[in-house]
């Protein structure tokens, strides 16, 4: 069969269908197999055409579809070379054309004369399918419409070479298999391992949503186009008070340089024991990985924090060039400090030796931007700007009076206290 004759695309996630369906193109007129037995094959294989469409929200021909996806999410050594860099030299080029010319094979079959030979006319559903267009609960929007116009330009290419250019572009342009489609990431641990999951919907925030904070935009996105860039980068620690736009920035950075290969993964305190598992599966990919840890801060008895020293620097494995830190804190020392380690001489003879070890952490960040609350003026204005943006009809004195009396019972003067006013208003 075909796909046994396949190099370096094969053993797909959902390879089962390829091979089913395979077998009905270059079976359907056989008269050894018995006609029931086939067409209840295709019944079965439009099935799960159907139930792909609903997972993944595709649209117009379901077989062209799942094929380009199993094509943009099969990492293999032709693939994750081309991620973001595009053609590349050497025989696996041999090897990636040859699998190629099976999958134009399989992209050209004349699947309607397959259905119409085994009595199933209904089969046209899924090669003329009208989605309805909503997230779907693999993919989101943006992912989805991409795979479906990748089915869709394969069909303009005439030759194999043609559709390895596409796909070779296209491996150029968003990358490969999970990190390629996806922005962001968490750790789950499956089976004793550490894996990375893509988090399918992220907000869509973008830096300038944020009002004010323009310095320390400005230093946040200094230092991210320059790791993206492939220069010199720091580890980043985005401190300060609570509702003032730290992890919007992070959530902002992973939208805008989404494009130029960055790639988000939040891993929480008490997954820190796992992040050389993780760095080990990231460090040899294309891309620029931040390992973002939200509202880090660590009280005395909580030793997470050694193992995150070792990582970022320390250990006797360097840590890899795609590869930051950013952190977000409402602590600027991040572990937790009490007058006891300076004054309780009794108990340690090296109380220095405690503090320093408590401070050696936020000292392996080389940049740190401090977020502050607004003062008065600077929340009316934050309220002023959100108002115009959503439209909100009112007058500037009765805003800025409601505005005042809001923040007064709802935690006090800041960027979070002022959506949340505007959010409260919109719902009225």
């Amino acid at each position: 069969m075909k796909t046994e004759q396949l190099i370096l695309y094969r053993d797909f996630e959902e390879g089962d269908l390829l091979t089913d369906m395979v077998w009905l193109a270059e079976n359907y007129a056989d008269d050894f197999y018995n006609l029931s037995d086939k067409a209840g094959l295709l019944y079965d294989c439009m099935h799960r055409l159907l139930d792909m469409a609903g997972r993944y929200g595709f649209y117009g021909n379901l077989w062209h579809c799942y094929l380009a996806n199993l094509l943009v999410n099969k990492e293999n050594s032709y693939s994750c070379s081309a991620e973001i860099r595009g053609s590349v030299e050497g025989s696996v080029n041999l090897a990636a054309l040859h699998d190629i010319r099976i999958f134009k094979e399989f992209y050209d079959y004349d699947l309607q004369t397959v259905a119409k030979t085994l009595g199933a006319e209904e089969f046209s559903i899924v090669l003329f399918y009208e989605g309805n267009l909503q997230e779907s609960k693999v993919y989101n929007t943006r992912i989805r419409d991409r795979i479906c116009d990748l089915a869709q330009r394969f069909c303009l290419d005439h030759t194999p070479e043609e559709m390895k250019q596409t796909l070779t572009e296209f491996y150029q342009e968003y990358g490969v298999g999970r990190f390629g489609l996806h922005k962001a990431f968490r750790i789950e641990k499956r089976d004793g391992r550490a894996e990375i999951v893509p988090i399918t919907n992220i907000a869509h925030v973008k830096l300038s949503d944020l009002v004010g904070y323009e310095i320390q935009k400005k230093k946040l996105t200094d230092n991210t186009e320059a790791f993206v860039n492939g220069k010199k980068a720091n580890n980043c620690l985005l401190y300060g008070d609570a509702g003032t736009g730290k992890s919007s920035c992070i959530k902002a950075i992973a939208n805008e340089y989404y494009g130029s290969g960055l790639r988000i993964i939040e891993v929480y305190k008490h997954q820190f024991q796992d992040l050389n598992d993780v760095i080990a599966q990231i460090k040899n990919r294309n891309y620029k990985f931040i390992i973002y840890m939200d509202d880090l801060s660590f009280e005395e008895f909580e030793i997470e924090y050694k193992y995150l020293k070792a990582v970022i620097e320390g250990g006797l494995e360097k840590k890899p060039e795609n590869v930051l830190i950013y952190a977000t804190s409402n602590r600027r020392h991040l572990i937790r400090e009490t007058f006891k380690d300076k004054q309780d001489r009794d108990e340690e003879l090296h109380v220095n030796d405690t503090v320093q070890e408590k401070l050696s952490l936020v000292s392996r960040f080389g940049v740190s931007i401090y977020f502050g609350s607004p003062d008065k003026k600077q929340f009316q204005q934050i309220v002023q700007t959100l108002a115009d943006r959503y439209g909100v009809a009112m007058s500037e004195d009765e805003l800025l009076l409601k505005a005042n009396q809001w923040e007064l019972s709802h935690g006090g003067l800041s960027g979070r206290t002022a959506q949340q006013f505007i959010d409260y208003l919109l719902g009225q």
